[in-house]
């Protein structure tokens, strides 16, 4: 059996171990794979019949030029960058990797939110530059606050969204939590499930833990803003695009929301000319809420099980049939 893992580097900068799948076939690793030349795509397949995937995506063009697939795991849990009804047409089960990083992502949310209250990275950065030592006895740059007593309302209440509540609550926070499935107005122990209309008007944070669906892009846009809360903050690790940048970039400017705080933008790596990046009192960090190395392992753990359930005959996470 030929295996092509197309863009490794992503989960495995080198601190993991490929052996696992390498021991069942013959491996081709590439650290990287173009994502817009079909030509170098196709090569890197060559005759491989498993496809190993992250970010680079695999069109129904592709499947036409590589007829040797027969199996395509995504080193991830969301699943865009396959054309899966093609796969499905072609017999081409899809596996993707869920639950994996669920702990992980929760903790980044809170860093996030620690970072907009406290403000650790800016004041270490400035005591290295020799501010407190030529300075007072002590001194802040932004208005710190605390957690506890705030209202926190997270939008996504799934297994992410319920770990983040979980650790907004341990931190004295009220939680807020909007869930298509969930009746609003009923509790659960310290959950209060609300209207999303409730959720921006009465939430001092508002956190996005939800899918990307036509339904959820851009959901945070002039509107929803203008019903929150003066002095809002914003968090959002789950899909840069259920965020207008440009809404979000002038009601920052405007102090409408006190801060915001992404791990994920509209389109990634993030372009140059992203509102965000000029937009005040905004923290960006680089997609890697899910980069633990305890997380990664995991992750290639449940890869290399997912192709041992395939060439058992008993494909399992299969998204696409």
């Amino acid at each position: 059996m030929e295996i092509a893992i197309l863009d490794g580097y992503t989960l495995n900068p080198g601190d993991l171990d490929w052996n696992p799948l390498k021991e069942l076939g013959t491996c081709r690793i590439y650290d990287r794979t173009s994502k817009t030349d079909e030509d170098e795509i196709v090569s890197h397949i060559g005759s491989a019949e498993i496809v190993i995937t992250n970010k680079t995506p695999l069109s129904e063009q592709i499947f036409d030029r590589c007829p040797s697939i027969r199996y395509i795991g995504v080193l991830a849990t969301g699943y865009d960058i396959v054309d899966v009804k093609a796969a499905a047409e072609r017999g081409i089960p899809v596996c993707n990797i869920p639950s994996y990083g669920t702990e992980a992502v929760a903790q980044y949310a809170a860093a996030l939110l620690l970072e907009i209250a406290c403000r650790v990275g800016h004041h270490d950065s400035v005591v290295h530059d020799g501010r407190w030592e030529n300075g007072e006895w002590c001194f802040w740059d932004y208005p710190l606050m605390e957690l506890s007593g705030k209202t926190i309302g997270i939008i996504g209440y799934g297994r992410i969204g319920s770990a983040f509540g979980r650790i907004a609550h341990a931190m004295g926070m009220n939680v807020l939590a909007y869930n298509r499935h969930s009746e609003p107005g009923t509790t659960e122990g310290y959950v209060t499930f609300k209207r999303l209309d409730d959720i921006y008007s009465q939430s001092d944070v508002i956190s996005l833990h939800c899918p990307l669906f036509p339904e959820t892009r851009e959901m945070i846009n002039e509107d929803t803003i203008s019903r929150m809360k003066d002095g809002v903050i914003i968090i959002n690790n789950s899909r840069g695009l259920l965020i207008d940048e440009k809404a979000l970039k002038r009601a920052l400017d405007a102090g409408k929301v006190r801060a915001a705080a992404v791990d994920v933008v509209s389109s990634e790596p993030i372009k140059h000319d992203n509102p965000l990046l000029s937009a005040k009192n905004c923290i960006i960090t680089p997609h890697i809420s899910w980069a633990a190395k305890e997380t990664r392992e995991r992750l290639m753990g449940i890869a290399v099980d997912n192709v041992k359930a395939f060439l058992a005959g008993k494909p399992v996470n299969v998204v696409n049939m």
